[in-house]
């Protein structure tokens, strides 16, 4: 990944393809992540086993698509990405097909080896009356 943007479309490729490993490869080891559900856990390690789970299971069908916002730099090895991601999930979840927006915020460090993921938060976007999800037009 030699740009930070890059990131977004690496992360919508790894999450459509199920693979672990390509996940594994966007985050530094040291990695933190945040889902849409708050559950934060440290260590790419720990990012794929909240990940596997549930892409052998209710994600197993499921498509990302992303689209960056936003690309701040901090410096010549440091950024700050946005981007929106829509989670367009199959029949093997319990609820059924159904799409869900969120809001990705990414902390990203330019290693040897390219740009990779220092923290990832993804915030689901809802009605803040109701709570309901609320789908980006």
């Amino acid at each position: 990944m030699k740009r930070p943007e890059d990131i977004a479309e690496q992360f919508q490729e790894a999450w459509n393809s199920h693979e672990m490993t390509a996940l594994a490869a966007l985050f530094c080891a040291d990695a933190s992540f945040v889902n849409r559900f708050g559950h934060y856990v440290r260590g790419v390690q720990e990012i794929v086993a909240l990940h596997a789970p549930i892409h052998e299971t209710i994600y197993s069908d499921s498509t990302m698509q992303n689209e960056v916002i936003s690309t701040i730099a901090l410096g010549d090895d440091a950024a700050v990405l946005h981007c929106w991601s829509r989670l367009n999930i199959g029949k093997a979840h319990p609820a059924g097909p159904h799409s869900v927006d969120t809001v990705i915020l990414a902390v990203l460090r330019l290693l040897p080896n390219g740009w990779r993921i220092q923290a990832l938060e993804n915030v689901t976007l809802t009605n803040p009356r109701t709570g309901q999800p609320v789908l980006r037009t």
